[in-house]
């Protein structure tokens, strides 16, 4: 090794985690020993300050000028040792972190196999930062503008901070109005306020921000760039109301000859074609429904454009291309509710009297189809005895969804609550699995329901509902029972899960943001990085990621929006230094590794005729060196020789 080369290595005990299936003395003197190091030394907790101090003390005292820490994950600890020993004179980026923990005591049971794996990890390790350069941060600039998209309860919420923080938020709804599901709610649980009160007033400060520039019935069409300096285009489809001039007067709809299933009352009213979507909706304006109309490509009909005193109609208004650039993105695209229609199981769509949670909830709203009074779609009647079924298409691997949605038990018992409230002569059954109360509060609420309120929970499965005469015939176990339970009823209220939106399937290939297996946009690391994307300078909240209920996903809103203000702050952004190089002497130009970078961080410059990479976009996850046949690519301080080098030390150490 070059004697310039002097290596520290720091073995961490990481309490009993390392040290009990390891033994530390051993390794240290089979690293003395093997590897020609200049120090090596052990703490009981690295990661703390005294080990920290150690690392810095040592770089100094013993001029070392590379260190090796023996420790856990990279993803863990990286950046603490980086930065003590930056502080002590050392470029971090000739730290490197020896994985002893994870791939060796806790994958491991004999200690003398796992001391002599730990001591190979180490010496492949050193062959690594001995080929280690000392490496400068990239710096870029940022635009300091966000982009939130969805105008849910959670795009809203981090519009909201961002623009309190002083930066100015552009929202993008693809829907006429702000608001999201929350919007459809009667009330909220455990407190069951009203859901319209709470969140009104939030929908109200958004479209009265000085900061935040409001977007409706638009949508991302694409984006480039990278973190701090994205672009983008957005669509803005026409809504054929002048926002600025309609008077909500509501002479159009007077006149309007078309009716159609109202989707916010969940097609249990009608609407007209021209409409408010609901009567706080954000903007407030009425709205043409182009596919229904019947004045727009032909014009057949102009009677809501007649009676405007306003003229605040326009049937030739066209969709408009709005391009600008921000520094980080939010996605908040929401969900969707399991498709009902998929549970035939539970005759959903062959008896009106069988209906979803969301349709009760839009039948306990005060601007309901029904005013807040529960009737039976079927004939009208107050409904005696309302039986609700929990996790209706969820926990079903064989045929429907695999997982639970978390709120459903809560929203199940909510609405078995608001029912008594309403019907105080009423029975309420829940049919559940498993009672789930994953929150604060949410216990005592279920509690409530079933001590005091005397909502009755039967501990099974349904396994079929059919008609029996004016009423529904309900089957199922008793599991604690071990009996057969039939109950008759005069509506069923189904429990769907939530799946993700179509909106969030689109812009996860839009962005190229990964899934998981369930199709919900995928964190950067589950406890870590719970609103991080793997790309950098996009966020994500709320039930875009995964089942939430209300105050996590307003939570995960604000921690969206601190994480893209904290980039925002600076007029330059500082980004790793590995990612990777071309050498354009052995490049042939094939092409493969523009062709297999998922973040379209390479491309071919035509002036040069060289291939080029994007430095801002690169993540340094090395699919181009890889991938390319002359060896021409390569990672800083991850080079094809430094790689054979460590292999050769894990096979013969």
């Amino acid at each position: 090794m070059d004697e310039k080369k002097k290596v520290g290595v720091f073995v961490c005990h990481c309490g009993r985690n390392i040290a009990q299936t390891v033994d530390i003395e051993k390794l240290m003197e089979k690293v003395r020993e093997k590897y020609d190091v200049e120090l090596v030394e052990d703490n009981m907790y690295m990661c703390s300050d005294p080990g920290q101090n150690l690392l810095k003390e040592s770089i100094q005292a013993k001029n070392l000028n590379r260190v090796i820490v023996a420790a856990c994950s990279r993803d863990m600890h990286e950046p603490t040792f980086r930065s003590a020993a930056q502080e002590a004179g050392l470029n971090p980026y000739l730290v490197e972190i020896a994985n002893i923990r994870e791939q060796v005591s806790w994958v491991h049971d004999d200690k003398e196999k796992a001391t002599e794996k730990a001591s190979k990890i180490i010496g492949s390790t050193i062959e690594k930062v001995i080929r280690d350069e000392p490496l400068e941060p990239l710096k870029i600039p940022v635009v300091q503008r966000a982009l939130v998209i969805g105008g849910g309860i959670a795009g809203i919420q981090a519009a909201l901070d961002i623009a309190d923080a002083g930066y100015e938020v552009t929202l993008v709804e693809k829907s006429p109005t702000i608001g999201g599901h929350m919007a459809q709610l009667a009330e909220t649980f455990p407190t069951l306020d009203c859901s319209q009160c709470i969140l009104t007033p939030k929908m109200v400060a958004v479209s009265r921000h000085p900061k935040i520039n409001l977007l409706t019935t638009s949508e991302v069409v694409s984006v480039d760039g990278y973190v701090g300096n994205f672009k983008v285009q957005i669509r803005k489809n026409p809504r054929y109301v002048d926002v600025d001039k309609c008077n909500l007067c509501d002479d159009c709809t007077a006149v309007c000859p078309v009716v159609v299933h109202d989707e916010y009352n969940q097609s249990l009213s009608p609407r007209k074609a021209i409409y408010i979507p609901f009567p706080q909706a954000v903007p407030a304006s009425y709205v043409i429904d182009e596919e229904t109309c019947l004045g727009i490509d032909p014009l057949i009909c102009s009677k809501c454009k007649d009676v405007c005193l306003v003229e605040a109609i326009n049937f030739d208004m066209q969709p408009e291309i709005i391009e600008e650039e921000f520094g980080a993105i939010i996605v908040a695209t929401g969900y969707d509710t399991y498709p009902i229609e998929n549970i035939g199981e539970y005759g959903y769509g062959a008896h009106p009297d069988i209906i979803s949670g969301l349709d009760f909830e839009r039948l306990l709203s005060a601007n309901g189809p029904t005013q807040g009074v529960i009737r039976r779609p079927s004939d009208g009647k107050v409904p005696k005895t309302v039986v609700f079924v929990h996790c209706a298409g969820s926990r079903d691997p064989a045929k429907h969804l695999p997982y639970c949605s978390k709120i459903c038990c809560m929203y199940s018992t909510k609405h078995a609550l608001q029912y008594k409230h309403l019907v105080h002569d009423g029975t309420a059954i829940n049919f559940y699995i498993d009672v789930r109360t994953a929150g604060k509060d949410y216990e005592e609420f279920y509690k409530r329901a079933a001590e005091e309120e005397k909502v009755i929970y039967v501990r099974g499965k349904v396994s079929e509902i059919i008609e029996d005469g004016d009423q529904l015939l309900v089957k199922g176990v008793d599991t604690l029972l071990g009996e057969a339970v039939e109950v008759h009823a005069d509506l069923v209220v189904l429990a769907t899960g939530l799946v993700p939106s179509k909106g969030t399937q689109e812009i996860s290939h839009l962005l190229k943001l990964s899934c998981d297996s369930k199709g919900f946009l995928k964190e950067a690391h589950p406890k870590l990085k719970p609103v991080e994307s793997a790309l950098s300078g996009i966020f994500i909240a709320g039930t875009a990621s995964g089942p939430k209920d209300i105050p996590e996903t307003v939570s995960q809103a604000s921690g969206a929006a601190a994480k893209a203000a904290t980039i925002l702050a600076s007029e330059f952004l500082e980004r790793e230094p590995q990612i990777a190089q071309v050498d354009p002497t052995t490049c042939g130009l094939c092409h493969t590794c523009i062709n297999v970078c998922p973040y379209g961080a390479i491309y071919l410059d035509e002036g040069v005729r060289r291939i080029t990479v994007r430095e801002a976009l690169c993540e340094g996850c090395g699919s181009c060196a890889a991938a390319c046949p002359s060896g021409s690519i390569e990672l800083k301080n991850s080079t094809s020789e430094g790689i054979r080098a460590q292999i050769k030390a894990l096979l013969q150490g």
